[in-house]
C-alpha cells in the first residue's frame, strides 16, 4: 500500500511541476526572440514604468514588471554572441544594471531624477542604435 501511494504522490509531483514550468509570465508575450523588437518594446515598458508619478497605485506593480522584464530581455540575450558585441546591446544592459541596482537597493524609493535623465539618455542612444542597425 505504501509502494502505491510513494508513486501517486511522486506522479502528482511531476505533474505539478510540469504544470508550474509550462505557466507562462506575461514578460514572456513581450519577448518575441527579434533581438531590435525586444529592445525597443523594452524600452518602452521601463519608460512608462519610470515616468509613473509616485503615488500612483500602479507604481508598484509596474516597477515589479520591470524587474521581470529586465531579467527575461537578459537572460535572452547575454549568451548571444551576435547581439553582444552590438553597441545598443552594452548600453541597453549598462542601463538595465543602473535600474535593476536602483530597484534592489532602495525599493520603496523614488527613482532619482539624475538617474531618471541617465536612462532616458541611455535609452535614446539605445533606440538609435537600433534602428541603426548596430
Amino acid at each position: 500500500m505504501k509502494k502505491y501511494i510513494s508513486r501517486l504522490l511522486a506522479l502528482v509531483l511531476v505533474a505539478a511541476i510540469t504544470l508550474v514550468g509550462c505557466a507562462g509570465s506575461s514578460t514572456t508575450a513581450l519577448l518575441t526572440g527579434n533581438y531590435s523588437q525586444d529592445t525597443l518594446a523594452v524600452v518602452d515598458s521601463l519608460r512608462t514604468a519610470i515616468l509613473l508619478p509616485e503615488d500612483a497605485p500602479e507604481k508598484i506593480e509596474a516597477q515589479g514588471q520591470a524587474r521581470e522584464i529586465i531579467n527575461e530581455f537578459i537572460a535572452r540575450y547575454r549568451r548571444d554572441n551576435s547581439v553582444t558585441t552590438l553597441g545598443s546591446f552594452t548600453t541597453m544592459r549598462t542601463a538595465l544594471n543602473a535600474l535593476a541596482g536602483h530597484y534592489s537597493s532602495y525599493p520603496n524609493r523614488p527613482i532619482p531624477d539624475k538617474l531618471k535623465q541617465r536612462l532616458e539618455l541611455e535609452f535614446k542612444q539605445v533606440e538609435t542604435a537600433v534602428n541603426r542597425g548596430a
